[in-house]
Order: C-alpha cells, then sequence, then structure tokens
C-alpha cells in the first residue's frame, strides 16, 4: 500500500542553521532515500521550496481565486513530501521515523486511497 509522508518544520529553525548544518542535513536525507529506494519502499518524493514561494489557487464559481503564500498559518510549513510503499500503517511509521527532518518538526503519514471511476469511499 502507498503511504503519503509530509513533512513539516518551522523554516525559520532551517533559516538559522549554519550552511554546513543545513548541507549535513540535506546529505541525511539523501541517505534516507537512498536507504529506503534500496528495501523497495521509495516511490517518490521531493523537497519543495519556501512557503515564501507558494500561491494557494481556489477555484469559486468557475474563476481562479490566487492568494500568495501557503493555504494556512501554522507553525510549522510543509517542506516535502516522500511516497513510500509499506504493507500497513504501522510499517510507514516505522520507515518514516527514519526521515531526518523528523528532529525538527513533524511527518504527517496518510494512506493513499485509490481513486476510481465509480465507488469511491470518503474516509
Amino acid at each position: 500500500m502507498k503511504y503519503l509522508c509530509l513533512v513539516y518544520y518551522d523554516e525559520s529553525i532551517m533559516e538559522k542553521m549554519s550552511q554546513q548544518e543545513w548541507d549535513e542535513l540535506n546529505q541525511e536525507c539523501i541517505g534516507c532515500v537512498e536507504n529506503l529506494t534500496t528495501k523497495g519502499n521509495f516511490l517518490d518524493g521531493a523537497p519543495l521550496e519556501s512557503v515564501t514561494t507558494a500561491t494557494t489557487l481556489r477555484m469559486r464559481n468557475g474563476k481562479p481565486l490566487l492568494t500568495d503564500g501557503p493555504f494556512a498559518e501554522t507553525k510549522e510549513q510543509l517542506a516535502g513530501f516522500y511516497m513510500l510503499e509499506a504493507k500497513d500503517m504501522n510499517e510507514a511509521i516505522r520507515l518514516a521515523e527514519k526521515i531526518p527532518p523528523a528532529r525538527y518538526g513533524s511527518i504527517e503519514v496518510r494512506p493513499v486511497r485509490e481513486l476510481k471511476p465509480e465507488g469511491n469511499t470518503r474516509s
């Protein structure tokens, strides 16, 4: 089953890191992806640019409404994602525990729902 692991952290903490600390964290992330790939658990993933580069789109009455910035004001910002293959939520959580930015923020682990032409669940 597929699980999306959303990486959140407070960008202001990352901005206070030295270049060496930031590079070391990114090297850890690369190593984590290599390890997950070797084990067959990594499907896709990517870090995101800062929330200052985000635009939120809402479609209302057939017209786009654009807002600069992320969808919500929060203490932690969405920083990236890992798409993992795991047998169940417990395994997905164990894999997500190894994602290095978890030390600085949080990892939201959610099952991916299959989108079908008919008979989709709402939960």
